[in-house]
């Protein structure tokens, strides 16, 4: 440890360094930072003096980064942002009720915007800030404080994680396309458009093999990034998706969309909300947590009294 200062440079030519990458010259970078172009070159020779290299190629007034630059920018850059990321972080939740998740986009939009007036009304202190993310991300590299995932227990190592619920997935169409396009068994469904999830392109193989019907050579059909534009786009007529049934309940019980094969498909994967282990030490971060495992418990409640969703006639 008592070297340990030797390898940290100073603040200003860091400042200097990161603020002449992003402008590709020292001009731009001083205006930025309120220095002339010869002290932003000052703070450059010092730190390549320090790092015993040059770090630009120098051509007359202009400057470029050299392949040690580069490698040196792409180690410390980020480095950087997350010390400003966290700083912010720091100072703008001093009384620590304020909380940044995580969501997948429709699970966010369908399950957890509905009951946001109840958790306002049971924790009024607590401000939240949902944003859509759909994969596995390193919590110590962004600013989240939790996040809903979909999947099993290892897609996300390292950090706490709490089974929320399973999803059935239902082929659902617009009712006007079912009437134009009669689908009398599962094995109809090879010869009409079927809509995919982008992430969940294996879906419907899965869905016919249970079924009892060949898949494996079904022809690609079009994805969707998120299950709402899915949604969307079967309830226009475009073809048969693979929803998870309580993504759509609404459309279920308006009959903008329709069931033909009352054939729900589960799998291992799940809904969890994970979060890095020593974050429940934030009293928001438990009460947020106490209350979406509660919200999960009522929803398998009132789940195992409704009947599966019905083909149409």
């Amino acid at each position: 440890m008592k070297d340990s200062r030797k390898w940290l440079p100073p603040m200003a030519t860091l400042t200097a360094f990161e603020a002449a990458v992003r402008h590709g010259g020292f001009s731009r970078a001083g205006e930025e930072i309120g220095l002339t172009q010869s002290a932003v070159s000052r703070q450059i020779a010092q730190l390549e003096d320090m790092l015993q290299t040059p770090l630009f190629v120098r051509i007359g007034r202009r400057v470029r980064l050299n392949e040690a630059g580069r490698a040196y920018a792409d180690d410390l850059l980020p480095a950087l942002d997350r010390i400003r990321r966290a700083t912010a972080r720091a100072s703008a939740r001093p009384a620590q009720t304020a909380l940044r998740i995580a969501t997948l986009p429709s699970f966010g939009m369908r399950w957890l915007a509905p009951r946001l007036p109840h958790l306002s009304a049971r924790h009024p202190d607590l401000v939240i800030d949902f944003a859509a993310r759909s994969q596995p991300f390193d919590f110590g590299h962004e600013e989240f404080d939790a996040a809903v995932h979909f999947g099993v227990v290892k897609d996300w190592p390292g950090v706490a994680m709490d089974f929320l619920f399973r999803e059935e997935a239902v082929p659902v169409c617009a009712p006007a396309w079912l009437a134009a396009h009669p689908l009398r068994t599962p094995a109809d469904l090879l010869s009409v458009p079927l809509l995919s999830q982008t992430s969940r392109r294996d879906a419907w193989p899965r869905w016919l093999a249970a079924a009892g019907v060949d898949g494996s050579a079904l022809a690609p059909g079009p994805t969707f990034e998120h299950f709402l534009m899915l949604a969307q786009a079967s309830a226009a007529g475009a073809g048969v998706a693979l929803i998870p049934s309580f993504l759509i309940r609404p459309e279920l019980e308006a009959g903008t969309l329709v069931v033909p094969f009352a054939r729900p498909m589960s799998s291992e994967q799940a809904y969890y909300l994970v979060y890095p282990p020593e974050a429940l030490a934030n009293p928001a971060v438990a009460q947020f947590r106490n209350w979406m495992l509660e919200q999960a418990r009522a929803r398998a409640v009132t789940s195992a009294s409704r009947s599966n969703p019905r083909p149409r006639p």
